[in-house]
């Protein structure tokens, strides 16, 4: 049930309130956030972890390879692309598949080394691959000169 509020001061401060905990429910720490678009239709898109990789698994059949651009700008994998109806207009009596412009967006919770990024697409899934950087250990080397 919405609550009703008859203050308007009230209801500003309230109203805030109930989108900061919903956003902090949303995307907070552990999250992991697939972002839409309206002008765009999102294939069902997988994301998790393994102990070396993070992997992205999108389901979009009827592709080539070429038809995808994915792009990885900080945190946010970007993954877009047109799926073309391959069939002449029609008269449809139901239509499931979707064709168009498509978007799914990815923000990444891990560091992964971009250099080591792949990406494989067969049996109409698309599987981003991302290796998750690994930490290297800072040595302090000594010195012999000492500060008086």
């Amino acid at each position: 049930m919405v609550p009703i509020f008859s203050d308007p001061n009230d209801l500003s401060d309230r109203f805030a309130a109930e989108v900061e905990r919903m956003r902090h429910e949303q995307f907070g720490p552990g999250r992991w956030i697939v972002w839409q678009h309206t002008h765009s239709w999102r294939p069902p898109t997988d994301v998790y972890e393994t102990d070396e990789a993070v992997v992205v698994r999108v389901e979009i059949a009827g592709m080539r390879e070429d038809d995808f651009h994915i792009t990885l700008n900080d945190q946010l994998l970007v993954i877009t692309g047109v799926r073309n109806d391959p069939g002449p207009k029609m008269a449809y009596h139901q239509l499931e598949v979707r064709y168009g412009e498509f978007r799914t967006e990815v923000f990444l919770h891990w560091v992964v080394d971009s250099a080591a990024i792949t990406a494989t697409y067969h049996d109409g899934f698309l599987v981003v691959h991302m290796p998750k950087a690994r930490s290297h250990r800072v040595t302090i080397a000594e010195t012999t000169d000492h500060v008086a």
